[in-house]
């Protein structure tokens, strides 16, 4: 393991453990967000209160995690808050990966769902589709700049929310499209949402509020 992979697993592992003492006082029966950084940046909070929405949300995103991570960590980011309703958005980064393969991800979401499923059989569970991204973006210096959109591309976002939404049906939860108004012309997300193609900007995420409102 690199400098910066030793890094940013030392800066998971202290979210982690954030969240561990944050679920010790949280108010159980709310709302959670969780995810990978995608969740992480979402400014749910500051947008409800743009938005006088009165609802509480927590969010346990953590940045660079994939479905294998929210495994090994599902009391810190889901069970600990014990929440009435669960938005999440996991697997970003399993299809960003060099070795990406779609069966593996849906295999592994499952296992999260069917967790999920067991430790908290009342709780209503909202599978967010993937986001689109723009791939003509200024792609960021270094390895990760290069291999960014190799395999997280709009054509296989596109195939994994199928299934997603096939498996959210298995589950017997709900599968929601919150891409609408996100993307251009062309499908891609659009570049006045994208710092770098993938991640977003607060004008992203007010849209992203509006799609889910109803089911919050």
């Amino acid at each position: 393991m690199d400098s910066f992979e030793e890094f940013t697993k030392n800066e998971q592992m202290e979210k982690i453990n954030r969240f561990r003492y944050l679920n010790e006082s949280i108010r159980k029966g709310e709302i959670l967000f969780t995810g990978s950084s995608l969740m992480e940046q979402f400014p749910i909070n500051e947008l409800l209160m743009d938005y006088g929405i009165d609802k509480i949300i927590y969010n346990r995103g953590v940045g660079g995690f994939k479905t294998d991570d929210m495994l090994e960590h599902m009391e810190e980011q889901i069970f600990g808050t014990e929440p009435s309703k669960i938005f999440i958005n996991i697997g970003t980064n399993d299809i960003g990966a060099p070795d990406y393969k779609l069966e593996t991800l849906m295999e592994k979401y499952e296992k999260i769902l069917v967790q999920i499923k067991e430790r908290l059989p009342e709780t209503e569970v909202y599978v967010m589709a993937y986001y689109p991204v723009n791939e003509v973006e200024k792609l960021p210096d270094g390895e990760w700049g290069k291999m960014l959109f190799v395999t997280r591309t709009n054509e296989n976002i596109a195939l994994a929310n199928r299934e997603v939404e096939k498996l959210a049906r298995k589950m017997g939860y709900h599968y929601i499209d919150v891409n609408d108004g996100l993307r251009d012309e062309n499908g891609r997300l659009k570049k006045e949402f994208t710092i770098e193609g993938i991640h977003m900007y607060a004008n992203g995420y007010r849209i992203i509020l509006e799609n889910i409102k109803p089911y919050l």
